[in-house]
């Protein structure tokens, strides 16, 4: 009886070396996911961060400077309104409204001469000093509103100033202007809070990313870990094991698919296992016969009934043996793709009455009745003579071994929806229903322990696929089988009138 698979036994510091090393590259992908992942996040918090930075920040300037613009115009337009020709009068308009300037705590007012002498401030600054930013200058050479917002070279402090020339009334004649500056200290502050604001949320929505992202990694490498440890298990011939885990998403059919693989790999270990000691008892049993029997015939050479009797086992138990290799040649074939068929249209009529009559007379020794039915028109299909015909001898040969407690083989041909049927009944013991769905496998035999090799109905199946066709196998324990063979019909057919042949 062969040996199945022995678990290799390895160092149990290579073991946990190996263990160390799959967990290592894990935590690389973990550190690849997180490098490409949380990359792209820095990229566009950062370009957030400066987006929303300089819109709030251009908002406060921008609001600042409007607010400016529009005190220092209507300022300009009042002097305009209400002041004469004398310059007198323009500078008591002008002490009149530093006077009256309500918002001194917030920005400073002045009023200029036509040079850009200040001549009244609301701070108090020396009447006759000149600014030191170019707004006044600009103001004077263009007669139009100017700007300026930065350093104070006198002060060293960052300011806004807008400067509004002051006409005569009802002409262009500059006589002066209104300027209103401001201390961006404050401004400055608020929008550093603001951007430090911005900052922090940046910093605590990638914080929080990092640990969501950490648990949803988690989440994955742990069981990419136990599938790899159980990969590495069934690798060492621990087939069968399984993963213990219950997930419900993609990774929990990725499980549910290694556990199943798992599950088929150590049935087919031991179907292969069961194969090989099958397979070995097979080849065991006619080789003792041939061997036993050929000694005895060249012990008893005079005595012709022995001989005779050997040299009919000889023959048997050889016959099945090159049907048995045969056999194991076809299924090499079919596993490596090099089976060719050699197709050409064919009455199966006449292939299945063959394949009948080389077992007819075995089945009549076994006193089992044959029944066989077949249209008086060909039927017509297109295939391989010497395969089909294998098919068929494969499927009667079942039948005489399974179906033999039954007494009545039945066989008939048909024609169902452009397909030939070929049925073969047997009346024998049946096939249990928790073994029907296997009885195509390789290497399957079931509880019927009949001899053979277990690959007669795999090869049986594979070839009628080759045809494009089907074999079906219904049966109902202690009732019987019935095995149906569909073939595409070739595009030529003559009529279904069916002829009965009894015992043939």
């Amino acid at each position: 009886m062969a040996e199945g698979i022995k678990k290799p036994t390895g160092d149990g510091h290579m073991k946990k070396a190996a263990l160390w090393l799959s967990r290592h590259k894990m935590s690389g992908i973990k550190r690849r996911w997180i490098v490409n992942n949380m990359s792209i996040v820095v990229l566009l918090l950062a370009i957030m961060f400066i987006a929303v930075g300089a819109a709030t920040t251009n908002y406060f300037y921008d609001s600042l400077h409007t607010s400016l613009q529009s005190r220092a115009n209507s300022s300009a337009k009042n002097f305009s309104s209400y002041m004469s020709s004398t310059y007198d009068e323009f500078y008591g308009y002008a002490q009149q409204q530093i006077t009256e300037f309500g918002d001194k705590d917030k920005m400073e007012m002045q009023v200029l001469d036509s040079n850009g002498l200040i001549i009244s401030s609301s701070t108090g600054l020396v009447a006759g000093t000149v600014p030191a930013t170019n707004d006044v200058n600009l103001c004077i050479e263009t007669g139009e509103m100017q700007s300026f917002t930065g350093y104070d070279p006198s002060t060293e402090e960052r300011i806004m100033a807008v400067t509004a020339p002051v006409f005569r009334k009802n002409s262009q004649d500059l006589i002066g202007e209104v300027r209103f500056v401001t201390s961006l200290k404050l401004l400055d502050r608020q929008v550093g809070q603001i951007y430090l604001m911005l900052a922090g949320a940046a910093l605590a929505v990638l914080l929080l990313l990092t640990v969501t992202n950490q648990f949803f990694i988690h989440s994955i490498v742990n069981p990419v870990l136990k599938i790899n440890e159980l990969a590495q298990k069934i690798a060492q011939g621990q087939y069968g094991a399984r993963l213990d885990m219950d997930f419900r998403d993609e990774m929990g059919e990725l499980c549910n698919t290694i556990n199943n693989m798992s599950t088929e790999i150590a049935r087919m270990e031991k179907l292969k296992n069961d194969f090989i000691s099958s397979v070995s008892h097979e080849l065991r049993t006619p080789l003792t016969a041939i061997g036993g029997w050929a000694e005895t015939v060249e012990n008893n050479l005079d005595d012709k009934n022995t001989v005779e009797t050997g040299l009919d086992i000889i023959r048997k138990e050889t016959t099945r043996l090159s049907r048995m290799v045969e056999e194991l040649l076809d299924f090499s074939r079919l596993e490596s793709g090099r089976m060719k068929l050699q197709t050409e249209v064919l009455d199966l009529r006449g292939e299945v009455y063959d394949a009948l009559f080389v077992y007819n007379e075995m089945l009549r020794q076994e006193g089992i009745e044959t029944s066989y039915h077949e249209p008086s028109q060909p039927v017509y299909v297109s295939g391989d003579r010497n395969r089909l015909r294998q098919v068929f001898l494969n499927i009667i040969d079942n039948a005489a071994k399974y179906g033999v407690s039954g007494g009545k083989v039945e066989i008939s041909i048909g024609v169902e929806e452009q397909s030939a049927v070929v049925r073969i009944r047997d009346y024998g013991q049946g096939i249990p229903a928790d073994e029907l769905p296997l009885v195509k496998e390789k290497f399957f035999k079931g509880s019927a322990r009949q001899r053979g090799a277990g690959i007669g109905l795999a090869v049986c199946d594979e070839i009628v696929a080759m045809h494009d066709g089907s074999l079906d196998i219904d049966s109902v324990y202690g009732e019987g089988t019935t095995v149906s063979i569909r073939l595409p019909l070739a595009p030529s057919m003559g009529g279904t009138d069916e002829t009965t042949t009894e015992g043939i």
